[in-house]
């Protein structure tokens, strides 16, 4: 199993990244901050300004450390990878299957059965520790239509048809979403998904996590030999990295849902942790960010058995098992793809 290494987040603005030997030096007005060997590093994640230097860029890549770059809102800008090593048969059969729409549309289903699953065990939750003052209506009712919707994507006959089903569901488990929300609620107040910018604190909290755990995403399919570009659910794009896209709908309920209404009701973020942009847009501060990067990590280093390989892993190593499971059954190693199913 890979040996869960760490990932580097440099969110101190006006900073700038060199190398030293074999060491990641970061530096604020030629002062030297910090310093971590590359050896311990699995990439490194940039929301500085002034950039990195094209000598470490070159160690990175050469030693398979990603590099990726985020802007302060938390949207991913670009990222720097090292040469393509996967089997090169492995891209080939992905290129191919990703244009037969009957095999983009069952392996899709496993993706969005796993995603509504998840998402019903985020409710289940609310309602299983819900007091008897509090009405759980609501929540209960966006359960059951979630677990309803497990026919409708069996039934699905097109991809646009189970991106309408996967649409819906969505709209219903967001539409409870300040429910979840137990503390602080005079602050956080959750009216609905807005991105581009976020318009509130849970949103930004929310479009922040998603970033992280893209980059996550996107890291392990490349560790495998994938290409993270070429999906089977997302529609090609230029610079969407559509694969990545397509198993984060198995994580984002219970990776960074969860997380933000964890540090939200534990009152480890409050609202002084944001600043409001002339755009209306939200934005977390530099401490809140290093708060919810720290916590972030933490939780990566929890323990769970894996569902399908009945093996204890880190849950930050997810990712990469996911990864490597689509990668053996499109080597077909694997009668089937096994989404992941939370507990």
């Amino acid at each position: 199993m890979r040996k869960l290494l760490n990932t580097l987040y440099v969110t101190t603005p006006d900073c700038y990244l060199s190398l030293d030997g074999q060491n990641v030096v970061i530096l604020q007005d030629s002062k030297q901050l910090f310093r971590v060997p590359i050896l311990n590093l699995q990439s490194i994640v940039c929301f500085n300004y002034l950039g990195i230097s094209p000598k470490l860029m070159q160690y990175c890549t050469d030693n398979d450390v990603a590099i990726s770059f985020i802007s302060s809102g938390g949207r991913f800008l670009a990222g720097v990878h090292g040469k393509i090593r996967g089997n090169v048969v492995l891209r080939k059969k992905q290129c191919v299957v990703s244009e037969d729409e009957n095999f983009c549309l069952n392996i899709a289903k496993k993706f969005i059965i796993s995603k509504l699953y998840n998402s019903r065990l985020v409710l289940q939750r609310r309602i299983r520790d819900s007091c008897d003052c509090t009405d759980i209506t609501a929540v209960a009712f966006a359960s059951n239509y979630l677990k309803d919707r497990y026919d409708n994507v069996d039934a699905c006959t097109t991809l646009d048809e189970l991106r309408g089903v996967e649409g819906d569901a969505a709209k219903i488990y967001f539409s409870v979403f300040n429910d979840l929300i137990l503390k602080q609620k005079d602050d956080f107040i959750f009216q609905g998904r807005t991105r581009r910018p976020p318009l509130d604190y849970v949103n930004a909290m929310l479009s922040f996590g998603y970033t992280l755990l893209a980059h996550d995403i996107q890291a392990a399919l490349e560790t495998v030999g994938l290409d993270s570009y070429v999906g089977f659910f997302h529609t090609d794009r230029s610079g969407r990295i559509s694969l990545a896209l397509d198993i984060m709908e198995e994580f984002r309920a219970i990776f960074v849902d969860k997380f933000v209404l964890s540090l939200i009701n534990l009152k480890m973020i409050n609202a002084k942790c944001f600043i409001k942009k002339e755009s209306d847009g939200i934005l977390m501060t530099d401490d809140a960010r290093k708060l919810f990067l720290e916590e972030w990590q933490k939780r990566k280093l929890e323990i769970i058995e894996h569902p399908f390989l009945k093996e204890k892993v880190e849950i930050g190593l997810l990712p990469y098992i996911q990864a490597l499971l689509l990668a053996r059954f499109l080597r077909g190693e694997l009668d089937d793809y096994p989404p992941y199913f939370g507990r």
